[in-house]
C-alpha cells in the first residue's frame, strides 16, 4: 500500500454513501461507526473526513479532534453495558504500521482481561538502550 489517498479506498466510498455503516456520531470533520471485523463487540472507528492516509497529511486541529470524540464516545462505551474493563486507542499510521485501509482511522477497541486480543512483541522489540542513545535519539527528534 502506498501513502497516496486512494478516493475508492472503502473509508471514502463510506463517507460518499456509497457503501452503509452502522453509524454512531458524525459532525462536519469526522464519522464514527462500527467495525464490521471487531476485536470486540462495541469496537468502532473515527475517521475524518478529510482526505488523508497518515495522520501527518492531517490538520493537527482535525487529528485532535479525533481523538476528542474517541474519548467522549469511548465514555459511552464503559457506561453502555457492553463488557468493557478497558479501552484501547489504536491507529495504524501507514503500512509498516498495519494499516489496511488507506485512510487515517482511529479504533476505540473495549478490552476486558482475557479477551485473547494483543501485540505481538519481537525478540528485538523492547531493548533497553544505552543512555547516550536516548540522548542522541532525543536530540534528533528534539531538532525536528
Amino acid at each position: 500500500m502506498s501513502n497516496t489517498y486512494d478516493d475508492n479506498n472503502i473509508f471514502a466510498k463510506i463517507l460518499r454513501g456509497e457503501i452503509p455503516c452502522h453509524k454512531i456520531y458524525e459532525d462536519d470533520k469526522c464519522l464514527v461507526f462500527l467495525d464490521i471485523f471487531p476485536v470486540n463487540p462495541g469496537h468502532f472507528l473515527v475517521i475524518p473526513k478529510a482526505r488523508a492516509v497518515t495522520l501527518s497529511e492531517l490538520d493537527e486541529e482535525i487529528a485532535g479532534h479525533l481523538f476528542q470524540v474517541g474519548h467522549r464516545l469511548s465514555k459511552a462505551l464503559r457506561s453502555s453495558g457492553l463488557r468493557c474493563e478497558g479501552v484501547n486507542f489504536w491507529v495504524s499510521d501507514g503500512s509498516a504500521a498495519g494499516q489496511e485501509v488507506p485512510h487515517v482511522h482511529l479504533h476505540v477497541i473495549p478490552r476486558w482481561a482475557g479477551d485473547g486480543f494483543g501485540w505481538k512483541i519481537g525478540p528485538t522489540n523492547r531493548q533497553a538502550l544505552p543512555p547516550a542513545e536516548l540522548v542522541r535519539l532525543a536530540e534528533l527528534l528534539r531538532a525536528q
